[in-house]
């Protein structure tokens, strides 16, 4: 039997906009296994994104529910959502989201430091070393490449070692060296902490490394994929 870790029942998202409401996600039903790698693609505009939020508790769905690691997050509100995710769930955006006035290392281990996490200068240290930034540590955002900079806000998702990693676009601002740099780490750091990892890409070549495929057009899903 399937371990699932995200579960989506007929889950909409409907947002207000300039011409009234408007349905971004439309009955999604979805399931991802433990230690699935799932790639949601699909055109610009499809939902894939706000999917990705409604798994990360980052959106609220409009109707229906959603369930993480067996928690329906739908009940949960703000603080409570916030502590759920914390430790359990690690994103990546395609933009770093990075403290301009912490170093990479505060950058990594401030999040774990809030979360009470004794180690956390330590796990942060040894996940900059994992994604090649052993010797830039100690500099600030505006003193890496985007390359680097994506590098902090992969070690910072992947430090409190996650069950659940979600990646939307992360190699969005990337060039295509340091995008497909990005990538073989967000595998091997999936691999190495046995995370179950949902990743929205454009790409047909990033999509094409994940166990599995799920296509959305119009904010529902086109197929299972496979």
């Amino acid at each position: 039997m399937m371990d699932t870790v995200l579960k989506l029942d007929d889950a909409w998202l409907t947002l207000a906009g300039n011409a009234g409401r408007v349905d971004i996600l439309k009955g999604i039903t979805l399931e991802v296994a433990r230690g699935e790698s799932l790639g949601l693609v699909g055109p610009s505009g499809s939902g894939k994104s706000s999917l990705l939020m409604l798994m990360g508790g980052l959106e609220r769905v409009s109707k229906g529910r959603v369930q993480a690691l067996g928690q329906d997050i739908t009940s949960l509100d703000e603080d409570g959502l916030a502590r759920f995710r914390r430790g359990r769930m690690g994103v990546v955006f395609q933009s770093f989201h990075l403290i301009p006035t912490l170093t990479a290392l505060e950058n990594v281990a401030l999040p774990m430091q809030i979360a009470g996490v004794t180690d956390a200068v330590t796990r942060a240290k040894d996940e900059l070393e994992a994604v090649g930034l052993a010797t830039r540590m100690q500099h600030y955002p505006a003193q890496l490449s985007g390359g680097e900079q994506q590098r902090v806000a992969l070690a910072r998702a992947a430090a409190p070692r996650p069950a659940i990693l979600l990646a939307d676009e992360p190699t969005g601002n990337l060039d295509s060296a340091n995008g497909a740099a990005i990538m073989d780490l967000i595998f091997g750091l999936r691999d190495r902490h046995g995370a179950t990892l949902v990743l929205v890409t454009h790409a047909p070549e990033l999509a094409a490394r994940c166990s599995r495929v799920v296509r959305l057009v119009d904010g529902r899903i086109d197929g299972a994929g496979a």
